[in-house]
């Protein structure tokens, strides 16, 4: 049975490093950091994953991490994000999803948290203004509100703001219920809005829109059959079924318990709203960190809450 992932950590075939992939790891802490490198057109195919960069970042308590392990995860995400980005030019941001549906806010609930300096380059003191880096941001929802495809809005967006790349922060979908808001993903190759629960529509990627697109995601759902292939897993281990036996008798529970009449299921945790919001922060956080590199962190912090 495939799941899909938006994880490149969870591709199937990844356990056999295939030719073409490079796996590097690191440990900041309780922080695990995992860059895959996928190089080859034949090592993108066999992983199901675009050429480029995947920068993992995994703490099994994220959203109930102490302010430490927080400040952590924050420069790591930074430094990651630096290794990706274009370090000149205007930034824009695009929080993707539907911020009425709170699994899919992530996008909106970062980009409220940003520190947002184009509008106020020329307003404030040269002292601080020629240490801010350009930084705009929208969060212009999904299709089934505006009636507009995302990436015409950030076509359009992009050919008057003319960045030096987009940063697209969304919601993911994981194989493994413990990704759900423990996880985060920066890579180089774009995005495609809804890829997680299947719903695609056009990507943001540097292909289509003719600039660098680094998208930053944190899983916030996991398919229901995961869960129940699992549970049925543990309960036939216990049972003494056979291997072979055992795979068709999951594949045929599993479809049997999570498709029928309603489609395929995704799961979020109860608590998602509180999850969300801890999570944003850290992004918001660690964004910030990354675009401006003159400002002290005190600074940003009292320039995110203040008006320059």
């Amino acid at each position: 049975m495939q799941i899909r992932t938006d994880l490149a950590v969870e591709s199937s075939g990844l356990e056999k490093k295939p030719k073409g992939v490079s796996i590097t790891r690191l440990h900041h802490g309780k922080i695990e950091e995992i860059q895959v490198t996928v190089e080859t057109v034949d090592a993108a195919r066999t992983l199901e994953k675009a050429q480029g960069t995947y920068i993992t970042l995994f703490h099994p308590l994220l959203s109930h991490a102490d302010s430490m392990e927080r400040l952590t995860m924050i420069h790591a995400l930074a430094d990651a994000l630096k290794k990706l980005l274009p370090p000149f030019g205007d930034i824009l941001v695009i929080g993707l999803g539907n911020r009425y549906m709170t699994a899919d806010a992530l996008g909106s609930r970062v980009v409220e948290s940003l520190l947002i300096t184009r509008h106020v380059k020329d307003m404030v003191h040269e002292s601080i203004s020629n240490r801010l880096r350009s930084v705009c941001a929208a969060a212009p929802g999904v299709l089934g509100i505006t009636g507009i495809e995302t990436a015409e809005m950030v076509r359009g967006m992009a050919e008057h703001v003319r960045p030096a790349a987009i940063i697209a922060i969304d919601a993911l979908a994981a194989r493994e219920s413990s990704r759900i808001c423990t996880t985060i993903q920066v890579t180089d190759t774009g995005i495609l809005p809804g890829s997680g629960v299947g719903n695609h529509r056009e990507g943001l990627t540097k292909d289509s829109l003719g600039i660098p697109v680094i998208a930053i995601g944190v899983p916030m759902v996991v398919y229901a059959a995961v869960i129940a292939r699992d549970a049925l897993s543990l309960l036939l281990d216990d049972l003494g079924i056979s291997e072979e036996e055992h795979e068709k008798a999951i594949e045929g529970m599993v479809q049997k318990i999570t498709r029928q009449g309603l489609g395929e299921l995704v799961v979020t945790p109860r608590e998602v709203d509180e999850l969300v919001g801890k999570v944003a922060r850290i992004i918001a956080d660690g964004v910030n960190l990354a675009l401006q590199t003159e400002l002290s962190e005190e600074e940003i912090q009292l320039f995110s809450h203040d008006e320059m």
